[in-house]
């Protein structure tokens, strides 16, 4: 029997594609809109030295960033989703990687600002802030973070060669995904069902889940195999990236990687090695979780390829996309007739969403967009629980964004990455506990519990691990150490060992993972997730509460970036400086262990 074969993007049907003609209606308006940018891009040089002078040529430079950060970033959504839509596309590789340029261009053509800002003495600065107040409120935060940035900021001729250089600090991610998204072929297998079928990375959780442990190792093998035939490159690309890392954090006179990217969003470490401390700490929990699923499962060893599936096997929770749709407007009903109103109109009839895996698709799923327009949320959509999770978490992005696109002027809606995963995990938070309370079979309710267990093993546990390996692997460049396909596979074994414990087999082919996480070309992101989840656990239970817990919720949605990411949680109830966010996550883990555990005995 043939493999299945996925459908060019041509041939799929528009009533599941996104509109991606909402942010331009042609590609030749993007090409005149990428002419007028390129212009007053190489223009902007004419506010150089007018920064201090007034009160309104402070203001008209800091309008026309602002609006040259917007149109630049337009250009580069739109040409990197046209590509997404279609990897292997040559004509939308060139508009995504000449929206890149632009964007490098943009970065030097303003690298005199904060120079500038920060060569105005202080009085000045606080007098001139002082009287322009009104006309300034808008870029107060903005203002107050490049202050606070002073010791890391370097003279105009300086900032400007490194903006230049972004690019080049660029290329490993670009690289990677190139390779990972266009040439990878990964085997056919045959599935549970006597088939033969291609292994896609949209396929390949749903094969990691299947009851048949033969095809879960053939699907295990088939992927870590052919990484594992890169295996040099892919660590020569990452070592390269992380190089990157490591030279930017030094130019600007942070002591790490880790701080440099850390002080993006005013975090003391103390967060990040918290939210380790604290994980390792409950280890043995998970360590537990190991056991009693090799004991479920019946299995003399269990191999990572037996993590994923399913404890219950035929549970029936299966949706296609029209069910989850509908599951998921449920579920989230808590957080108001508004919000399930604006998102349902931009999912049905709004051009929201690409639903369907395509040839040469972009993997796994994002939210993304550009203010001025609606959000859009690209899927690789398969019938499972997995995925209707997948379709919350994806449209609690979505609303956050149009929430505070709706609120917020485009500098102040552009929330950091720290925020960007709370407003999708609390809609996944939502889901879960809406599913607990409404299914009865006790199967599926050992299918659920499994599951939630499983969010917070990947999404809290996992990606601490993650954070883990990439604060080791930046410490090793930092130390003068080289990375190698062998000295990262024994890092990342040694991490896999710690974390699983000893009732989980941790070989070869599971020591070769970092190859295939693109979220580590962008540094120190993953540990985000850990604590977005940690924040939405607490999140959801204020929606739940009653309508006070949703309008500071929302509020919090509503405002976007406008202020320190630790400042809004704070005004939202949630403070970070202490661990009992994490802790409250990391206990619900084990309260749903022993749920779990009883549910089986029953």
């Amino acid at each position: 029997m043939s493999a299945q074969t996925l459908l060019p993007r041509a041939q799929m049907d528009q009533k599941y594609c996104w509109r991606l003609e909402d942010i331009f209606a042609t590609d030749e308006q993007w090409e005149t809109f990428y002419q007028e940018t390129c212009q007053r891009a190489r223009a902007f040089s004419r506010f150089s030295g007018t920064l201090g002078a007034s009160v309104q040529s402070l203001k008209a430079g800091l309008d026309e960033m602002a609006q040259l950060l917007w149109q630049t970033e337009k250009l580069y959504v739109y040409a990197r989703m046209r590509r997404d839509e279609d990897n292997a596309n040559a004509f939308y590789q060139g508009l995504a990687d000449r929206a890149a340029s632009l964007n490098v261009e943009l970065g030097s053509e303003l690298s005199f600002v904060e120079p500038e800002l920060l060569g105005i003495a202080p009085a000045v600065l606080d007098d001139l802030l002082t009287r322009g107040a009104a006309e300034l409120r808008v870029y107060q935060y903005y203002l107050d973070t490049v202050r606070r940035r002073r010791a890391h900021t370097l003279d105009a001729a300086q900032e400007k060669l490194l903006a230049m250089a972004g690019e080049l600090g660029e290329a490993p991610s670009a690289i990677y995904s190139m390779l990972n998204d266009a040439d990878l072929n990964f085997p056919a297998i045959t599935d549970e069902n006597g088939q033969t079928v291609q292994i896609t990375h949209g396929r390949f959780i749903p094969l990691m889940e299947s009851a048949d442990r033969n095809v879960r190792k053939a699907a295990y093998e088939g992927v870590y195999t052919t990484y594992g035939q890169f295996r040099n490159t892919l660590a020569a690309t990452y070592s390269s990236s992380v190089k990157s890392d490591v030279f930017f954090a030094k130019t600007h006179a942070y002591g790490s990687a880790l701080l440099a990217s850390l002080d993006g969003d005013a975090v003391p470490q103390s967060v990040y090695d918290t939210l380790i401390k604290a994980v390792r700490a409950h280890l043995p929990e998970q360590h537990r979780y190991m056991r009693l699923r090799r004991s479920v499962l019946q299995l003399d060893e269990l191999h990572l390829y037996d993590i994923y599936t399913p404890m219950v096997k035929d549970s029936g929770l299966k949706y296609t996309y029209s069910q989850a749709k509908e599951l998921v407007y449920q579920a989230l009903a808590p957080l108001g007739d508004d919000y399930i109103a604006v998102m349902r109109e931009g999912v049905e009839k709004g051009g929201w969403v690409d639903v369907y895996e395509n040839q040469n698709k972009t993997s796994g799923a994002y939210s993304w967009g550009i203010w001025g327009t609606h959000p859009y949320v690209l899927l690789n959509w398969s019938d499972t629980l997995d995925n209707a999770f997948t379709l919350a978490h994806e449209l609690g992005h979505a609303m956050h964004t149009h929430l505070a696109d709706s609120t917020q002027t485009f500098l102040n809606s552009q929330y950091p990455l720290l925020l960007a995963e709370i407003a999708s995990t609390t809609n996944e938070t939502l889901l879960a506990n809406y599913l607990l309370k409404t299914l009865t079979d006790p199967r599926q309710r050992i299918y659920l519990v499994n599951y939630m267990l499983e969010q917070i093993r990947t999404t809290v546990i996992r990606q601490t691990m993650f954070a883990e390996f990439e604060k080791e692997t930046h410490a090793m460049s930092e130390r003068g150490e080289a990375l190698t396909a062998e000295s990262l596979c024994t890092v990342y074994r040694q991490l896999v060992c710690d974390y699983f414990g000893p009732d989980v087999v941790a070989d070869d082919f599971i020591a070769l993972e970092w190859a295939r996480v693109p979220h580590f070309y962008r540094a120190f992101y993953v540990y985000k997730y850990a604590i977005g989840f940690s924040c939405a656990l607490n999140f959801a239970s204020m929606v739940e509460q009653g309508a006070e817990g949703r309008e500071s919720y929302l509020d919090f949605l509503r405002a976007g970036g406008s202020d320190y990411p630790l400042e809004l949680l704070k005004k939202a109830g949630i403070n970070l400086a202490e661990p009992d966010t994490v802790e409250f996550c990391l206990n619900r883990f084990s309260v749903l262990l022993d749920q779990l555990e009883n549910l089986l005995d029953s």
